[in-house]
């Protein structure tokens, strides 16, 4: 089946997740998305467990539908093969620092030079014009900048500490995807390429405060930023006889549902704070400490069925090994099974994949290092001869 992307060659110039995630999300749409990589590789490649050098669990989860081709931007028929391949590409994707490849004359104008019709996108951690601009960045810089550690503390945490998750660095892959798509659009309308640069910082620092913006949205602010529901210490996966049971009361349907459910009917009514979204969102802390206290006065499975017949959302806690037997995962075919001709039998967790006419395809498996150097220099002009002699790793 056609991918939606057929057609469309993308260079990836990125490494370690968030430029992998953006790039895996084309290259499941068929786009062509050649992996640049330096001798020494993707540290990814490195991450332990690993069956092979070079194929750690990490590069493989986000290696997929991509060829890699090893070139060292120091050597001048590296070079040389590097822009002739940027000559022809839709899109330059790239998280080397802008200032490395400026040394270098690798700047957006040069790129525009190079292919007018080109879309090249820098991935940063601070966008241009603002004091921290040029500084490296990674996901627990983010996470202290963006406030993410002071907001666990306020929610409980004896200290500040990181999401163990490494969502800025997926959120904002995501982000440059949709950024491509949109430049692709205005690409296909006028012929023109653009330059986009994808800061880290900027980009999770919206969502921040998107959620908890409050009384800041005002100028000037007519309260503190912060939205109490999701600010409470109780709001946490409630205890029960037996294990953990994640529940939202949310609406005053939902509301009326509980109350009926632990004898009070007239919740709403008979008690101010529940009244409204508004009034619950006030006393964030007694609305979650009501659902606690009559939590633990049964079993997980006892709830489950109390709340899903009371049409209150609800579902058990998971720990990061009973995620893989999920019985919804599997029935939807989230987890599934590829031979790999090294590494054996892999088990890769796939996106929404749910598309009536393109949807996502798994077309090529995760390269060994440099494994198509020779195949995508001799498809770039070069004699098989030339690219064996520059191609490097595998090839």
């Amino acid at each position: 089946m056609v991918g939606a992307l057929e057609g469309i060659r993308v260079v990836d110039m990125t490494s370690v997740v968030m430029g992998p995630t953006a790039t895996q999300l084309l290259g499941d749409h068929g786009a062509d998305v050649i992996k640049v990589e330096a001798p020494s590789g993707d540290t990814t490649r490195q991450v332990t467990p690993l069956k092979h050098e070079g194929m750690g669990y990490s590069y493989l989860q986000k290696g997929r539908n991509k060829r890699s081709i090893v070139l060292d931007l120091k050597q001048t028929e590296h070079f040389a093969a590097f822009e002739k391949l940027l000559r022809t590409a839709d899109i330059f994707i790239y998280s080397v620092r802008p200032q490395a490849l400026a040394r270098m004359g690798l700047t957006p104008e040069r790129f525009a030079e190079l292919n007018p019709k080109m879309i090249s996108v820098s991935l940063v951690g601070y966008g241009a014009g603002g004091p921290y601009s040029g500084q490296p960045a990674y996901e627990d810089l983010i996470q202290g900048l963006t406030a993410i550690p002071s907001l666990l503390t306020l929610t409980g945490s004896p200290e500040p500490q990181y999401v163990p998750v490494s969502f800025n660095d997926r959120a904002v892959g995501i982000y440059a995807t949709a950024m491509m798509m949109i430049a692709l659009n205005h690409r296909n309308n006028t012929g023109e390429g653009q330059h986009i640069e994808v800061p880290m910082f900027e980009t999770m620092a919206q969502f921040v405060v998107g959620d908890h913006m409050g009384g800041m949205a005002w100028v000037p602010p007519i309260a503190p930023p912060g939205y109490k529901r999701t600010l409470t210490a109780e709001r946490k996966p409630y205890k029960t006889k037996d294990g953990h049971i994640c529940v939202i009361v949310y609406t005053d349907s939902h509301w009326r549902a509980f109350g009926r459910l632990i004898g009070r009917p007239d919740l709403l009514k008979e008690d101010d704070r529940f009244a409204t979204l508004g009034s619950r969102t006030q006393h964030a802390e007694a609305v979650y400490a009501l659902v606690r206290e009559h939590m633990e006065n049964g079993t997980t499975d006892e709830w489950l069925q109390r709340l899903t017949e009371a049409d209150i959302p609800a579902t058990r806690l998971h720990t990061l090994e009973s995620i893989f037997e999920d019985p919804h995962l599997r029935a939807t075919g989230f987890f599934e099974e590829y031979e790999h001709p090294t590494e054996g039998t892999l088990l890769m967790a796939r996106g929404p994949k749910n598309w009536s006419k393109t949807p996502p395809q798994v077309r090529r498996r995760q390269p060994r290092l440099g494994e198509n150097g020779v195949e995508v220099l001799t498809e770039i002009g070069y004699s098989e001869e030339e690219a064996r002699k520059i191609a490097g790793g595998d090839a």
